[in-house]
């Protein structure tokens, strides 16, 4: 029965491989066209805009804004409600420059991964109904969005020189922040996690939002594969004990050949064993705000879970409930291996946004100034994509101290050491867009013949 699975396994991902191979070309930022089409990209009217656009400022973008949008109403998608905050904050500023201006707007949030659908049917319109989206996960909005020529990236003038390169040099999507996942756990017990392999150990059963309900959370075991991320994996197993690495020997050895017919790097053995145990054994949530709430309550004694740090913000204290109770496990001296994934929000103008200009100029106010990422960066857990940006909302928010209260350091859990500690230190894994669609159908298909955990 294994040798059946395993040629099963293996046919698909073969087919799958042939399939993706096929369809995988290059392609400029904003194109879905092949190199090598006869028709050249960046010739439809939002391309001209946005190539337009790129080499404004923001005042000079927002009076465009202005001229265009004034008395009309702007709809805005996307996977964060925190849009519906920040374009009021957007439309201030606009009346700043002139007082006479005036914009309804409408913002939506479409659930269940909804979003990609709905952008898909209003593509199929001459003009559309949204002017610019705010989305994630990169591997589908590489090949559902960006090769089929829905969405548009846009780099802001200011954004790109806060970066240190120019609009025409920077390749990628624009994103407005990174958030982090991050390994937790409630501490009121004895179970200690000093390496991430013990989160996969005999008995560990993380909670974790499951991996088909929020499909970003494939994007981070696809990541692991990557030969630096599945490096760290077997630095990570090397820092264990005989003991424990007895336990997960087996596994890893048995992964030696699937990493070999997935065309994965010399280390990909450990990312397939890691990544063979965390879905054989999470137990599987349906939001990550729940998981945060079981994990600072007292009676969640020695349970983990890999969930959004900002979740920790939104915490009632009372008798049986406390940020005290939880530990962010890359926080302890001596932890090994990966903290948690990383991934981000995109921003877009739709191909056939009804207010190109105003969609520019939205998005370059939230990239580029503090009040516009301010509906995002009031919270620890989400970090802006502009280093000017960040350093603003660092110093306004102080979240390096988050846990502190009178001068007391009370919660350690939310004293957030930004994002270069977690991206150095803290062996963040960062979602890369590329990456996770170019191994989307081999380690994705191998992945779903896993068996996932089940308490029952």
């Amino acid at each position: 029965m294994k040798k059946m699975k395993r040629l099963v396994s293996l046919v698909l991902i073969f087919s799958m491989l042939v399939l993706s191979l096929g369809g995988c070309s290059k392609s400029n930022k904003n194109s879905g066209t092949k190199e090598g089409d006869k028709e050249s990209s960046g010739n439809s009217e939002i391309d001209k805009i946005i190539k337009e656009a790129e080499t404004m400022t923001l005042e000079e973008l927002a009076k465009k804004a202005i001229e265009e949008s004034n008395g009309k109403t702007f709809y805005g998608v996307g996977n964060s409600s925190r849009g519906k905050t920040a374009l009021p904050l957007f439309i201030e500023y606009l009346q700043s420059i002139d007082s006479s201006y005036s914009m309804e707007y409408e913002w939506q949030q479409p659930k269940n991964n909804k979003i990609f659908d709905q952008l898909t049917a209003d593509a199929l319109k001459t003009t559309g109904t949204f002017a610019m989206t705010l989305i994630q996960d990169g591997n589908q909005i590489e090949s559902k969005m960006v090769q089929t020529n829905t969405l548009k990236t846009f780099i802001p003038q200011d954004w790109a020189k806060a970066n240190g390169t120019t609009a025409d040099e920077y390749e990628g999507f624009l994103p407005l922040q990174t958030l982090n996942k991050v390994f937790m756990y409630n501490n009121t017990g004895t179970a200690t996690y000093d390496n991430c392999w013990d989160f996969v150990a005999e008995g560990s059963h993380a909670l974790f939002m499951d991996i088909d309900s929020e499909i970003v959370g494939k994007n981070f075991l696809y990541m692991l594969t990557e030969e630096t991320y599945a490096g760290w994996l077997k630095e990570a197993y090397e820092a264990l004990d005989s003991t424990e690495q007895a336990y997960f020997a087996p596994t890893i050895d048995e992964m030696e050949s699937e990493a070999k017919d997935l065309g994965l790097g010399e280390n990909g053995k450990y990312a397939l064993a890691w990544i063979k145990l965390w879905v054989e054994s999470y137990n599987a949530q349906t939001d990550d705000g729940p998981i945060c709430n079981t994990l600072v309550s007292e009676s969640a004694t020695d349970q983990s879970g890999l969930l959004v740090y900002s979740k920790l913000r939104s915490v009632e204290e009372s008798d049986s409930v406390s940020k005290k109770n939880v530990t962010v496990a890359a926080y302890n001296d001596g932890y090994t291996g990966i903290g948690g994934f990383g991934y981000s929000h995109y921003l877009f103008v739709t191909e056939n946004s009804p207010l190109p200009w105003t969609a520019c100029a939205f998005i370059a106010y939230l990239t580029c100034t503090e009040d516009g990422f301010s509906a995002w960066g009031k919270d620890m857990g989400g970090y802006s994509a502009n280093p000017e940006v960040a350093t603003a909302i660092e110093a306004t928010y102080n979240h390096s101290e988050g846990g502190y209260e009178n001068g007391e350091n009370v919660y350690e859990c939310s004293n957030d050491r930004g994002y270069e500690w977690w991206t150095t230190t803290g062996k963040l894994v960062l979602e890369d867009p590329e990456y996770c669609s170019s191994v989307s159908f081999t380690v994705g298909s191998w992945i779903e013949l896993l068996t996932k955990y089940s308490e029952e």
